[in-house]
């Protein structure tokens, strides 16, 4: 099958006979951007593989690392994919993969292994691939999936760092530029500058760069503060698409729970209105590049069934409404551990059963971030704190991320990357001792034929994996 560049004509995305094309799927998170509750390590991405090098030693590290990425992403999982209907994936990576910070400038050629061999596979069936830098030097915004093992955003007040982005894109753009079934490249993932003006600048550098090398790639640019806003912006970028990220506060614990009623329906829709009101004003496209609902366990809350039930009904109002305004979208996400994922590691499986009894109680603790659970005696001893600095120090509050309240800025910097830090050694002991067959057996844990199918979300993103008649 010949397949032509996907370009920007007016709002939408069109291929080379200029038919629209509009690319719905999910984000494969947790792989060459692994993040903590998605594969069941504490902190950060850094700190997991540090502590496991130290356990494991480098050859028993290089082999598990090496196949997890192999068995996360294979053939079962582009067939299994395509016979959903959908079209498109986004593919996270870290510039880790191709880059060392002690050796910069220097290309790893070992970080195309797999990506390569994903986007290849993808091709084959017929599905579209979106390269997505998810983690950049220096940390893009303060959150941990930016791998940065701080809440500082060193990325926007140092040009090395930048510069160095620049040189990647310009490599990675230089590896791809031939391949059509590569939908276009996703620069940064969720950036946060706090002085809203320097990543529409950067934007305008990073799109000169990599047209110099490769001219018909789409870019498809997050807005600021995790794409949620767009003040800095004036101008749309030629044959650029904009992305927003549109979570709902109800697909998650400590959320109010969905019930379908008129004013939830109306604040999902003011919510994804207002991201998304420089496309709308400019003319430019619009995707979703990110949102999702998380899912309970049933092993774990009796209650699972009754609010997972609830958490697919928002999932189907918001893609009733991405119907209604014809929007690509990329759910997150596609594997994981049970949390969110289309697609989850067995519970059986030898990798669940190894880290099963950490998870839970990470997640009792609220080490991560995301999906926090209610937790009577942390929030017994963080409210008084949290008060205590509202009151005194007012200033605190308007401190960005503008989305974060003074609570969540303490989560972050204390629990989420102070406290998680001292577990990584604990996670990593869980390895000690193995062999390369039993850590084989743990990697394969993720491998497509040993995973279980969240069948009422994959029913859901099939039903709407073309768009329903009545967009606009």
């Amino acid at each position: 099958m010949l397949v032509s560049f996907l370009r920007v004509d007016g709002d939408k995305v069109v291929d080379g006979n200029g038919t629209p094309v509009i690319l719905r799927g999910a984000g494969l998170g947790g792989w060459m951007n692994m993040e903590n509750f998605i594969t069941g390590y504490p902190g950060h991405e850094r700190e997991h593989r540090a502590a496991m090098l130290e356990v494991l030693g480098q050859e028993k590290y290089d082999f598990f690392f090496d196949k997890f990425l192999e068995y996360f992403f294979t053939e079962a999982d582009a067939k299994f994919y395509a016979s959903l209907n959908l079209n498109c994936i986004r593919l996270p990576f870290s510039y880790r993969h191709f880059e060392d910070d002690m050796n910069p400038r220097v290309l790893k050629t070992s970080g195309f292994k797999h990506l390569d061999r994903v986007v290849d596979i993808c091709a084959k069936h017929k599905i579209y691939t979106i390269l997505d830098m998810h983690a950049l030097p220096g940390g893009q915004n303060p959150d941990w999936h930016c791998d940065s093992s701080t809440n500082y955003a060193a990325f926007w007040d140092h040009k090395d760092f930048q510069d160095r982005t620049v040189w990647l894109w310009e490599e990675l753009a230089r590896h791809y530029k031939d391949n059509p079934w590569i939908a276009g490249y996703n620069p940064i993932n969720e950036p946060a500058d706090a002085q809203h003006v320097r990543l529409p600048a950067f934007y305008e550098r990073i799109e000169a760069a990599i047209r110099a090398i490769d001219p018909d790639h789409i870019l498809w640019l997050d807005g600021n503060t995790f794409a949620a806003e767009w003040k800095g912006f004036d101008r749309v970028l030629p044959n650029c698409v904009y992305s927003l990220h549109d979570y709902s506060s109800m697909g998650f614990p400590r959320g109010e729970p969905f019930e379908g009623t008129p004013e939830q329906l109306e604040s999902i829709e003011q919510t994804f209105l207002r991201k998304c009101e420089f496309q709308r004003a400019k003319g430019a496209p619009i995707w979703n590049g990110e949102w999702g609902p998380v899912y309970e366990d049933p092993a774990t809350n009796p209650d699972a069934d009754a609010i997972n039930k609830k958490r697919i009904a928002l999932l189907g109002a918001q893609l009733n409404l991405y119907d209604k305004y014809a929007v690509p979208w990329s759910i997150w996400l596609y594997k994981d551990v049970g949390f969110q994922g289309m697609v989850y590691a067995d519970p059986q499986s030898k990798y669940m059963k190894t880290i099963g009894e950490f998870v839970q109680r990470k997640k009792k603790l609220n080490v991560d971030a995301w999906g926090r659970t209610p937790n009577p005696e942390l929030e017994a001893v963080v409210k008084p704190l949290v008060d205590w600095i509202d009151r005194n120090a007012p200033a605190a509050t308007k401190q960005y991320p503008s989305t974060w309240n003074t609570e969540r800025q303490i989560a972050r910097a204390a629990i989420e990357t102070f406290m998680a830090r001292s577990f990584s050694d604990e996670f990593a002991r869980l390895f000690e001792g193995m062999s390369f067959e039993d850590l084989d057996e743990c990697a394969k844990s993720f491998a497509f034929e040993n995973c279980v199918q969240r069948d009422g979300l994959n029913k859901t993103m099939s039903d709407h994996a073309k768009l329903r008649d009545g967009g606009h």
